[in-house]
């Protein structure tokens, strides 16, 4: 019974499995499944992707039609449309000829500016000649100086077309000056009178040819293809490569096979429906027969290859030896660096291998078990240095913000010191909070409280200036670890100082070689002090945040800078640990 569970017997079944089974799908369902497979998927998806391309196509031709009708949304451009289309023009006051060149050269701009960025420039021609460019994004070039406009093919199409919208296709865009000439394609509209239906106008939009690249280059098909777009005269206007001579001029209708440079190609087409463009994929005919005819070889080779596939029964029979022991490996390299979690999935049966991945499975909870033991002990010690460490700053504040209490009280001010104490209320709320760490911006909003609070007792004497750039605000400090500093420079530096201070903190965040450092500077222009003075000892609350700090970030720094009568520097930089930035 034993051996019907052994990797002998298993490696008996699994030989012949591994050959009957295989051999049967590779001589008999795979050539067709194959064969159907690549004519259906070629087919659909060349199908797909070029009406998926056609839409794109249109989409971006409405934008430019609906560009088209712009001057009829705004009456200050219709007004100087008309007055400028009209006969009595030259006979108008110089007000009315102002606003009239006011809005076509300022107000139409403006009106575009919420248009596509990558149409180029919108013209405006009047009935004299005259144009006006709209430029969509950054400024663009000007009209051409006596630019024959209105004898330019699309002029003509936009006036024959009376109102209707006109696509024309690519053209140099010649008549803008301090600009490149390059290849657009444009919509062009005929703007007429609403009332009198009387011609005032042709507005044409430019785009450049590129957005056609982007829109079709982003698209692939599993042959080499040629993906093209001609205009309703047959004209090429876009072609993914270059297109064979013979074939430039060809009017491509339905799904055909035509021959060029030696090559044929196999062609689909659809109609791009608002210009009547006709969008023409061809699709390389030499490796769609490859492919065909690689399925008919392939049942030959599977015919001869009875010697290679027999080798190639072995290499999969030792890999399926071989992949426990593998995932063994993997398990016990996991565990080397530090993944205690790792386990070896043990299958439900009772042979060697199964037997020699329990033994691993329990190894590892064992040693789990002891190594946890060891941490959490550590940890439990860490956390208590660190709550005592910061319970003393709780008492530390509230004293020195009594005291603030009293200077209002001697001083009269009833109506600060009750503000003084609805603001105590709302900080006690947070420093009582049961989270040990809060984000930057949370701390801030609470020194501003702080020093919101100070003012009332030092008014004019006060000036704080905090900032924190926007990167660094969510970043996840312990708690109160800047309140004892600002206090210090409140206490210690402001108050001796008897005259008009600036408290300033600045948090910024910084990239480094090692990652990104957080650095926080606290900075009075107070009474200061000598550092190097003989018997200086170090304050409570300046030796609570060095130490929370060194405990929080080991690799944390802080410095501290001082001269007397010219205030004191506390700098404090630490790494961003991600591991440290979550709740």
């Amino acid at each position: 019974m034993r051996f019907a569970f052994s990797l002998r017997f298993r490696l008996m079944i699994f030989y012949l499995l591994i050959f009957l089974i295989p051999a049967a799908i590779m001589i008999f369902a795979m050539p067709y499944y194959f064969q159907q497979s690549l004519s259906g998927e070629t087919r659909t998806l060349t199908e797909g992707t070029l009406t998926s391309i056609a839409k794109n196509i249109e989409t971006y031709l409405d934008d430019l039609n609906r560009l088209t009708i712009t001057p009829y949304l705004n009456d200050d451009v219709m007004q100087a449309m008309q007055l400028k289309a009209s006969p009595n023009y030259s006979q108008a006051d110089d007000y009315s000829k102002l606003l009239a060149d006011r809005a076509l050269q300022t107000t139409l701009p403006l009106f575009l500016q919420n248009s596509r960025t990558d149409i180029l420039a919108t013209v405006l021609v009047i009935p004299d000649g005259t144009a006006y460019v709209a430029s969509v994004g950054a400024a663009y070039g000007a009209p051409v100086a006596n630019y024959a406009y209105i004898e330019q093919d699309w002029y003509r199409k936009a006036v024959e077309a009376d109102g209707n919208v006109v696509f024309i296709s690519s053209h140099p865009e010649d008549y803008l000056s301090n600009t490149p000439v390059r290849q657009v394609f444009s919509v062009a509209r005929l703007i007429k009178d609403p009332d009198t239906r009387q011609p005032l106008g042709v507005i044409m939009a430019d785009a450049d040819t590129v957005v056609l690249e982007r829109i079709i280059n982003d698209i692939h098909f599993n042959v080499s293809s040629i993906v093209c777009v001609f205009d309703d005269q047959n004209k090429l206007l876009y072609s993914s490569r270059s297109l064979p001579e013979e074939l430039q001029n060809r009017n491509f209708g339905d799904a055909s096979t035509v021959t060029a440079d030696g090559d044929s190609y196999v062609t689909v087409s659809t109609k791009i429906a608002p210009a009547q463009w006709r969008l023409v994929v061809l699709l390389s005919n030499a490796e769609v027969v490859a492919k065909t005819r690689w399925i008919y070889i392939t049942g030959i080779l599977f015919a001869v290859g009875g010697l290679i596939l027999t080798f190639l029964l072995f290499s999969i029979l030792s890999h399926w030896v071989e992949r426990p022991f593998q995932e063994m490996i993997a398990v016990m390299k996991q565990v080397e660096t530090g993944n205690l979690k790792a386990r070896f999935v043990v299958p439900g049966d009772h042979d060697e291998i199964s037997e020699l991945g329990r033994a691993l499975n329990t190894m590892i909870a064992r040693l789990n078990d002891l190594i946890e033991r060891e941490y959490k002990a550590v940890i439990n010690q860490r956390n208590a240095e660190y709550r005592a460490l910061q319970s003393q700053i709780h008492p530390h504040f509230i004293y020195n913000t009594l005291n603030g209490f009293l200077g209002l009280n001697r001083l009269n001010d009833m109506v600060g010191l009750e503000k003084a104490i609805l603001a105590l209320s709302g900080m006690l709320h947070y420093i009582f909070e049961g989270e040990d760490w809060v984000t930057i911006r949370e701390e801030i909003t609470f020194i501003q409280r702080y020093s919101d609070l100070q003012w009332l007792r030092f008014r004019e004497r006060l000036t704080s200036q905090i900032q924190c750039e926007r990167a660094a605000e969510e970043i996840r400090i312990p708690k109160l670890l800047l309140q004892p500093l600002v206090e210090n420079a409140m206490i210690h530096g402001i108050e001796p100082a008897e005259r008009q201070c600036t408290m300033t903190v600045n948090v910024k965040l910084m990239q480094q070689d090692n990652g990104s450092w957080v650095c926080i500077t606290i900075q009075d222009d107070g009474r200061g002090f000598d550092t190097q003075a003989p018997g200086r000892k170090e304050g409570l609350g300046l030796a609570n945040v060095r130490e929370r700090l060194q405990i929080a970030f080991p690799d944390a720094t802080m410095s501290l800078s001082s001269q007397i009568n010219s205030g004191t520097k506390i700098t404090i930089e630490f790494p961003v640990e991600p591991e440290k930035q979550t709740r």
